[in-house]
C-alpha cells in the first residue's frame, strides 16, 4: 500500500495534503515541518498553513486521481506526493491539465532500491507541472563504476521480489558489451525456504560450484532483505571468508550498517545516499531565515537517525513552498483560486498555476537534504553517494570513496585478497587422533586438552606466522572420510563438505576424490604404504642344544653308536686279543657300547683292542666321529651367534604373494581407496594391490574401522596391518615390547596436506607462506 500526500497552502489559510499509506513516517514529519513553519514568523509573517491529508493506496490510480480531485475542488496551491511510480504518473497527468505544481517524491515498495518510473504521456507544447524533489536514480552509473575499480569479471547480481529488474537493464547492457559475466538471482520472500532448496536440490559437485560463484556478488535490495539473506548464507556456509559482497541502497541508516557489518563475513562494502552537512550544529539546523527542527538535523539525535530518504524531502519540500508561498506575497502577484473540478468537461485550468511554477523552479532551499533546486527539466540536480566498507575480519566500516553525477567517484577502490595477515580469525580446526601426526594428552588439573604432534606443530607455525587462533576438536566418527553411497562425505572430510570446520589436519593424505570435495594445501610431507608385522617369538628351549642336527639324524648317529659297538664286539669274540699273563678280558658287549660312545665324544675308552680287524674299524670310527662333532659344534655355534630372525615378507610384493598370513587395513580410508582404485580401475591396475584387494576382502574381519585397532590385531593376533608407512614406523620405533617391524613401498606416490573448504581463501596463504628462521613453510 502507498500513500499519497496531498496538501494544499493558501492564501485563504486553507490547505491540502495527500500521503502514501505505507509510510506513515511521512505523515508525520510533513505535520513536524508544517507546525515549525507556523511558528515562524518570518516566512510567512501572519499567514499560516492548515493542511489536510488523505491516503491512499498507491497501486491504485484512480484512487490516487479521486483524491486529489476532491482536494482541488476545495481550491489548492500546490500538489507535494510521495508515492510509487504506479498513482505517481496518473497524478502527473492531472497536475498538467489543471496546472497544479506537483512536488513528486518517489518512494520505493517495502525499502528497496528505487528503478527510474517510466516516462508518462505528455501533450506537446504544454509545461510539465511535475518537479522530481528526489533526484532521479543514478544506481547504474555508481554500480558500474564501482565494479570497474574493483576489477570484478564475474559476479552474481542478487535481488529482492519487490525491486523492478527493468530498473538495472542498462547496467546489463554494459556488462555485456564489456565481456563481464554476471548472474541474475531473485530472492524469494522466504529465504529460508529459497536456501533450504538448494541443498535439497544441487549435487556436491553443484553446491561447490555454487559456493564459488558467491565468492562476488551484489545486492540489490532493502536493509531488512539483506540482513535476511546474509544471515542465512553465512549461517549455511554458503559463503566463504574471502567473499566480497556490496550492497546498493539509498535507504540504509548507520543502524542497518552496523547490524549488517556484524551479519556478515568477508568484506562489504555498502553504497547509500548522503546528505552533506556542515559540522556545526549552528550551520546544521539554521537555514537562512528558518530554524529547522533540532531533532532532526541533529545526527546524534535518536529520531533523526531513524530518518528515511523521503522524510528529509517531504520536510524540505514543505520549506521550498514556505519560501514559495513568501515570494509571492512580496511581488503580490497572487491570483484568486476558484474551486477546480475534474469531472466536468468545461473546467478551465488554475491561471495562476504557471506563476507559481515558475517561482518554486527559481527559489531553491537549504534543509535536510543540503539543498533542494530544480533543473529547467524539473528535477533535482544534487545527489550525492558514500561507498563504505570493511576489509577481512573488521567489525566495523569505514569510508572508501564518494560519487556524484558531476565529478564520479572521488576516491580509489582496490579488491584486496586476503593477505598474510589473518589476525583475529579464528579457526575450527578438526582432527583425527593418529599418532605420531595428532596425540592428545589429558590434564589431571581439569585443563583443556592438549594436542601434540608433527600436525599441531605445522599448524602452531602457521598460527605464529600468520597471526590467526584456531579451536580444535576430533570428528565426531573419528574417520578420515570416504564418499558415502548417498553422496555424502562422512568423517573429518563430511566436517569439511558441510561446512561445518574451516581446516582438516592429521595425517591427511591427496586424493583425487578429496581434491574433488575439498581444497589441499601443498604437500608438506611425502606418504607411502606400509604394513606392520610382528617380529617372530623367541623361546629359551632346554634342549636348544639338539638344534643343530635334525632328529632323523640324531636317530641314525644314535643307530650308528649301537651298530658300530655289536661289531666290535662280534670282532672280538671271533678273534679274541692276545693278553699278557696274569690279565682278565673284557671284552663284553657292555664294554664295547661304552668304548664306542667313548670315541664318539672324544673321551677314549677302557678296553685294550689289539686285533688288526677292531683297530681298522676304530679308525674309521674316529674319523666318522670327527666330521659329526665338527659339524655340530659349528652348527651350534651359529644357532647360538645370530639376534636377527629373518622374516619371510619383506615387501609389499612378499605380502601380496603369501597367503598364509592375514592383512587388512581401515575401512574408508585413503589406504583402502587407493588399493580399491589401484585393483579395480582399468588405467591405474596394478596386479599386486589386485591380489591384495582380493586378500583383504576375502573375509569379513580382515578390515578395521580404527588404526588403534589394527595395530592391536598384529600384536596380538596373527595379523598384518596395512596403513600409513610413518604412522607405522613411529608404532614400531615407540613398542615397548619390540614386538614389530614394518615393510615400506620405496616409491611414495603422494603427499600430505592440510584440508580446507571448498574454496578456502586459506589455501594459498597457508601454501604461499615464505620461511623464516624456526618457522615451516608448506611451500619449500
Amino acid at each position: 500500500m502507498l500513500l499519497t500526500s496531498l496538501f494544499l497552502f493558501c492564501v485563504c489559510v486553507f490547505a491540502g495534503a495527500i500521503f502514501d499509506e505505507s509510510a506513515r513516517k511521512d505523515d508525520e514529519v510533513f505535520r513536524m515541518a508544517v507546525a515549525d513553519l507556523n511558528l515562524n514568523n518570518e516566512i510567512l509573517e501572519t499567514e499560516k498553513i492548515t493542511i489536510s491529508v488523505e491516503f491512499v493506496d498507491g497501486n491504485n490510480p484512480f484512487q490516487a486521481v479521486q483524491e486529489a480531485c476532491e482536494l482541488m475542488n476545495r481550491g489548492i496551491l500546490a500538489l507535494v506526493s510521495s508515492i510509487g511510480c504506479m498513482s505517481a504518473g496518473s497524478l502527473q497527468t492531472l497536475a498538467d491539465a489543471m496546472h497544479i505544481p506537483h512536488l513528486f517524491i518517489q518512494k520505493s515498495p517495502a525499502g528497496s532500491p528505487r528503478s527510474a518510473c517510466p516516462p508518462t504521456g505528455r501533450v506537446p507544447g504544454t509545461d510539465d507541472y511535475t518537479l522530481m524533489v528526489r533526484p532521479q536514480v543514478y544506481l547504474n552509473e555508481v554500480i558500474m563504476q564501482v565494479v570497474s575499480e574493483y576489477g570484478w569479471q564475474k559476479f552474481v547480481l542478487f535481488y529482492d521480489s519487490n525491486f523492478d529488474i527493468r530498473g538495472i537493464e542498462d547496467f546489463l547492457d554494459r556488462t555485456s558489451q564489456q565481456g563481464l559475466d554476471v548472474s541474475l538471482q531473485k530472492v524469494e520472500a522466504n529465504i529460508n525456504m529459497m536456501i533450504t532448496s538448494l541443498f535439497r536440490t544441487m549435487r556436491t559437485e553443484e553446491l561447490h560450484r555454487y559456493r564459488d560463484t558467491l565468492r562476488r556478488a551484489v545486492l540489490f535490495m532493502s536493509p531488512a532483505t539483506a540482513k535476511a539473506f546474509i544471515s542465512e548464507v553465512v549461517e549455511t556456509n554458503l559463503v566463504a571468508f574471502d567473499c566480497h559482497w556490496i550492497l546498493i541502497n539509498e535507504e540504509i541508516s548507520d543502524y542497518d550498517l552496523q547490524d549488517l557489518v556484524m551479519k556478515s563475513i568477508g568484506r562489504l562494502t555498502v553504497i547509500r545516499q548522503t546528505f552533506p552537512m556542515p559540522p556545526n550544529a549552528t550551520q546544521r539546523c539554521v537555514k537562512h531565515n528558518h530554524r529547522i527542527n533540532g531533532a532532526l538535523c541533529d545526527p546524534k539525535n535518536a529520531k533523526s537517525q531513524q530518518l528515511e530518504i523521503t522524510n528529509r524531502y517531504i520536510y524540505d519540500s514543505v520549506l521550498l513552498l514556505a519560501n514559495t508561498f513568501h515570494k509571492k506575497l512580496e511581488d503580490r502577484k497572487w491570483h484568486s483560486m476558484a474551486s477546480l473540478s475534474c469531472i466536468r468537461k468545461t473546467s478551465k485550468p488554475w491561471q495562476g498555476g504557471k506563476s507559481m511554477l515558475d517561482t518554486v523552479k527559481k527559489f531553491g532551499v537549504s534543509g535536510l537534504t543540503s539543498f533542494l533546486e530544480f533543473t529547467d527539466n524539473g528535477t533535482n540536480p544534487n545527489i550525492f553517494f558514500e561507498i563504505l566498507g570493511t576489509n577481512y575480519g573488521e567489525d566495523r566500516g569505514r569510508g572508501l570513496a564518494t560519487w556524484d553525477p558531476v565529478h564520479g567517484l572521488n576516491g580509489t577502490l582496490s579488491d584486496r585478497k586476503l593477505e598474510n595477515n589473518m589476525r583475529g580469525v579464528v579457526l575450527r580446526v578438526v582432527t583425527v587422533l593418529e599418532e605420531p601426526f595428532v596425540m592428545v594428552s589429558e590434564n589431571v588439573l581439569g585443563k583443556p586438552k592438549k594436542y601434540q604432534g608433527f600436525s599441531i606443530d605445522v599448524l602452531d607455525a602457521l598460527a605464529n606466522y600468520l597471526g590467526f587462533k584456531y579451536e580444535i576438536f576430533v570428528a565426531p566418527d573419528h574417520k578420515y572420510g570416504s564418499l558415502q553411497p548417498d553422496g555424502m562425505w562422512n568423517g573429518l572430510m563430511g566436517e569439511l563438505v558441510f561446512k561445518r570446520a574451516d581446516v582438516g589436519l592429521s595425517a591427511v593424505t591427496i586424493t583425487p576424490e578429496r581434491e574433488g570435495a575439498v581444497d589441499f594445501t601443498t604437500r608438506y610431507m611425502d606418504y607411502s604404504v606400509g604394513v606392520l608385522l610382528r617380529k617372530a617369538e623367541r623361546t629359551v628351549d632346554m634342549f636348544a642344544c639338539l638344534a643343530p642336527f635334525d632328529l632323523s639324524l640324531w636317530a641314525c648317529i644314535a643307530g650308528t653308536v649301537l651298530l658300530v659297538g655289536i661289531l666290535v664286539y662280534l670282532l672280538n669274540w671271533l678273534n679274541p686279543p692276545r693278553l699278557p699273563m696274569g690279565a682278565v678280558s673284557s671284552t663284553t658287549l657292555y664294554n664295547s657300547m661304552w668304548f664306542v660312545y667313548g670315541s664318539f665324544v672324544q673321551q677314549g675308552g677302557e678296553v685294550p683292542y689289539t686285533t688288526l680287524a677292531t683297530r681298522m674299524m676304530m679308525g674309521v670310527w674316529w674319523m666318522f666321529a670327527l666330521i659329526v662333532i665338527s659339524s655340530y659344534t659349528a652348527n651350534l655355534a651359529a644357532f647360538l651367534t645370530i639376534t636377527r630372525i629373518e622374516n619371510s615378507i619383506q615387501s609389499l610384493q612378499d605380502l601380496s604373494r603369501q597367503t598364509d598370513l592375514p592383512y587388512g587395513t581401515v575401512l574408508d580410508s585413503a589406504v583402502y581407496d587407493q588399493v580399491r582404485s589401484k585393483a579395480m580401475n582399468p588405467f591405474e591396475r596394478d596386479p599386486m594391490y589386485s591380489q591384495m584387494w582380493r586378500m583383504i576382502n576375502r573375509t569379513g574381519d580382515n578390515n578395521v574401522d580404527e588404526s588403534k585397532e589394527g595395530i592391536r590385531k598384529v600384536k596380538y593376533g596373527h595379523f598384518g596391518f596395512v596403513w600409513d608407512a610413518a604412522v607405522l614406523e613411529y608404532v614400531a620405533v615407540n613398542d615397548e615390547d619390540c614386538s614389530f617391524y614394518t615393510v615400506a613401498s620405496n616409491a611414495p606416490d603422494r603427499g600430505y596436506g592440510i584440508a580446507m573448504q571448498h574454496g578456502s581463501p586459506y589455501r594459498d596463504v597457508f601454501s604461499q607462506s615464505p620461511k623464516r628462521p624456526g618457522e615451516t613453510s608448506l611451500s619449500r
